[in-house]
């Protein structure tokens, strides 16, 4: 039975991960094919260099994604500190509720619903070009909101509720107590959330395409629009340089997280 586990587990790997490493050992290929590897190559690393374009569209991508998630991680934090002051009960499970429905709410039903929101704000402010970064940052803010909130509620029914009482006591006011005391405690939930939303953003589409303006683009739709005639292989090389650098991110946050818990045990 373990030989059979552990063939399921890689066959399972395989399937997530082996169009990722296609992706990449095609964007070292020294031709535009998509099928045949004709050689080692890093043109399509030096084209996606030039490509002023492109660098416009990942750019704003990463300045909304940042934007997005750290507006959304101090939204969350005090989203989740406030449900988690509720007592169990129809007032709990309401917010709850709520705050699950951007989860599990189609994208499209949000991105539509989003867009025609923003449109009639803009007729009643007498404002047509209403779509832009700034109505992007808040669908992208309220999409990645309940991401935030169920990371650091776990981490504070963790914490022990005496020791921001104790800090009270010894003479901290209960905002001091919260920063130096609560705060560490359900820091590792903070940044899960927050590395989440990042992503999340990252890569949105739908969402974004409803909500976009024709000022501001992002990776994603500039992708889509290259779909209607040819993908060239210099978002390959782009792809490849942003799945590495949420990987050594990961890795990085991993190895800290596993370090602060080593600490903390030897405590």
């Amino acid at each position: 039975m373990k030989a059979v586990s552990k063939i399921y587990t890689f066959l399972v790997f395989l399937f997530l991960y082996a169009p990722i490493f296609v992706m990449i050992l095609f964007s070292f290929n020294s031709s535009s094919s998509t099928s045949v590897f004709s050689g080692f190559s890093l043109d399509w690393y030096k084209a996606l260099l030039e490509d002023d374009a492109t660098l416009r569209s990942l750019y704003n991508t990463i300045i909304l994604a940042v934007c997005s998630s750290v507006i959304a991680t101090v939204l969350g934090t005090a989203a989740a500190v406030g449900i988690d002051k509720f007592k169990k009960g129809p007032v709990r499970a309401s917010v709850m509720a709520v705050t699950n429905i951007p989860m599990t709410n189609p994208e499209i039903v949000t991105g539509i619903s989003m867009m025609l929101l923003f449109v009639f704000v803009g007729r009643l402010v007498s404002k047509d070009a209403v779509l832009g970064f700034g109505t992007m940052l808040i669908a992208h803010v309220t999409f990645n909101l309940p991401y935030v909130i169920l990371n650091v509620l776990p981490k504070l029914r963790q914490t022990d509720r005496n020791l921001s009482e104790a800090a009270q006591d010894l003479g901290c006011k209960p905002v001091t107590a919260f920063f130096k005391v609560v705060l560490p405690s359900i820091m590792p939930g903070i940044i899960t959330g927050m590395i989440m939303a990042f992503t999340l953003s990252l890569d949105d589409f739908i969402i974004s395409y409803f909500t976009s303006g024709p000022g501001f683009q992002t990776l994603p739709i500039a992708i889509f629009s290259m779909t209607k005639k040819r993908v060239k292989p210099d978002m390959y090389a782009l792809s490849a340089l942003i799945f590495v650098s949420i990987l050594v991110l990961l890795i990085l946050y991993n190895i800290a997280q596993s370090k602060s818990e080593e600490k903390t045990k030897k405590k």
